[in-house]
């Protein structure tokens, strides 16, 4: 079980990096497409503003692509434990994940991007980023 305080807890649940309380994104199943990127402006609890600044979640991409990287070497390395996989199926597998978890990889990527730079500081209110 992942204990409230910890950056897990914030990534896995999408909760505020800060309070650990209010909602990140207003749909919590990523695989509502229509919704993928629809966040709030705002923690409900704390009332943190998750875009502190314009463009911010520009650097996400490069946690979405170390997600994706992570995946193929993981895909890769248990296919070839199981048996001797030709090209084409590594191939097929990895395009198949790629297309079921890149909705999941998108929120996940924005939320650990937010871990990265907001502290666990339930005691603090207010729109400033610190």
């Amino acid at each position: 079980m992942i204990r409230k305080g910890t950056k897990l807890y914030s990534i896995f649940k999408y909760k505020c990096p800060r309070c650990h309380e209010g909602e990140v994104f207003k749909d919590r199943n990523p695989y509502h497409l229509s919704k993928l990127f629809s966040m709030e402006e705002t923690c409900s609890n704390c009332e943190l503003k998750y875009e502190f600044e314009p463009g911010v979640f520009y650097g996400a991409m490069y946690v979405s692509y170390g997600l994706g990287v992570a995946m193929f070497v993981a895909t890769f390395i248990i296919m070839n434990l199981i048996y001797e996989p030709e090209v084409l199926d590594i191939i097929i597998a990895l395009s198949v994940l790629l297309i079921v978890l890149t909705p999941l990889f998108s929120r996940l990527s924005r939320i650990i991007w937010l871990n990265l730079f907001i502290k666990y500081k339930p005691e603090e209110r207010g729109r400033s980023f610190k």
